[in-house]
């Protein structure tokens, strides 16, 4: 199980007006993850940071049976949930949080938002899919209500098949979410520049770009 750490940057809670919650990779930490923030524009947000225990939020592959990777899962979506419901509790609801992952955390990310789908500020998957050896529908449900996504992925990428992320899109999509999706062929397993970009501008105007 997860022990319940986490890295706080940005502004005070006090003073700040939205949250950027953020997901390291499997083998990075909270303060690496942290270092994206130099290229968002995250000017009066609260940035919170889990952290995995061993640098890792599940075992296995996001790929394999879900029960192979318990009780790490359920484990790092406690967490996330939470987090959100205290932040909510302190005066953030889901409108004024967004949730940013990459690879391992992307995955987290948009199972956790698939799991308890609203109306949230955005969401962005920096390469990664929904969870499971296949997509278990049966634990997504809600509305987003228009939620801004950005996904990216590789083409080929060596962690994450595109055609994994391209049914995670359809379910996101079929629960009212707006995604921007984009494929990036040979692109490396890393973050573009064209990833940051359009991270930003979901973040600035609240639409993904090219969906304005």
């Amino acid at each position: 199980m997860h022990a319940t750490r986490y890295y706080l940057a940005g502004w005070p809670h006090s003073e700040a007006k939205k949250v950027l919650i953020l997901l390291h990779g499997r083998g990075d930490t909270a303060q690496g993850i942290t270092e994206i923030t130099k290229y968002l524009p995250v000017d009066k947000f609260a940035i919170v940071v889990p952290e995995a225990t061993r640098k890792s939020w599940y075992p296995h592959s996001f790929m394999a049976k879900p029960e192979e990777n318990e009780p790490w899962l359920s484990s790092a979506l406690q967490i996330l949930k939470k987090s959100t419901d205290e932040l909510e509790d302190g005066g953030f609801p889901s409108t004024d949080v967004y949730l940013l992952g990459f690879s391992q955390g992307a995955c987290l990310a948009l199972e956790f938002a698939a799991r308890n789908a609203k109306r949230w500020a955005g969401v962005i998957g920096f390469t990664g899919g929904l969870i499971g050896d296949r997509l278990y529908r049966e634990n997504y449900s809600g509305d987003f209500g228009g939620t801004p996504f950005f996904i990216g992925t590789g083409d080929p990428d060596s962690h994450v098949p595109l055609e994994r992320v391209r049914e995670s899109v359809q379910v996101l999509e079929e629960m009212n979410a707006k995604v921007d999706f984009q494929v990036y062929p040979g692109r490396p397993h890393t973050i573009s520049r064209d990833e940051l970009e359009r991270a930003s501008q979901l973040m600035k105007s609240g639409n993904p770009a090219g969906n304005q």
